[in-house]
């Protein structure tokens, strides 16, 4: 017969299994569940009305520096870009074009990282050569940061 028992190896590699989705990312998924119920339950006209008033709630909720970052951020992309309606998507505010997200902020304590982020979808035209950043962190907003975004949001959406 032969010996069945694991080599120390073997058991160690076990021990780094996937624990699968982290609670904030779990959370996420039923936000993004809920939205998707509600978005269908709204009629077409009443959508962008009511998915602004759906991200500035969702801001106020925010801890204080992602907070102000979020206020600020909603203001230069809907005066950049008035073509794109806020929304909610997985739980951030974000702004689609179409029903198609083009741009979202990440608070730095929804995934409990250093710093928030500002993201552009593959939806966003920053086409530029081979290589493109989507997201960029944001520790902390200043005035040519806000230009830098602006301008973007503006080269995302045409």
């Amino acid at each position: 017969m032969r010996d069945r028992k694991k080599s120390a190896e073997s058991t160690a590699a076990n021990d780094k299994t996937y624990e699968g989705f982290t609670g904030e990312e779990r959370a996420a998924m039923k936000e993004h569940a809920q939205e998707l119920r509600t978005a269908a339950r709204r009629g077409p006209r009443t959508a962008k009305a009511d998915g602004e008033g759906d991200v500035l709630a969702k801001i106020a909720e925010m801890s204080e520096p992602d907070r102000v970052m979020a206020e600020r951020l909603h203001a230069v992309i809907t005066a950049s870009a008035p073509a794109l309606s806020p929304r909610l998507w997985y739980g951030m505010p974000a702004y689609a074009k179409d029903g198609k997200v083009v741009c979202f902020f990440q608070s730095a304590q929804k995934f409990k990282t250093r710093y928030a982020t500002l993201g552009f979808s593959d939806e966003a035209n920053l086409d530029d050569g081979a290589m493109w950043p989507t997201t960029f962190a944001l520790p902390k907003l200043t005035a040519e940061d806000e230009a830098r975004i602006g301008a973007l949001v503006k080269q995302a959406v045409n």
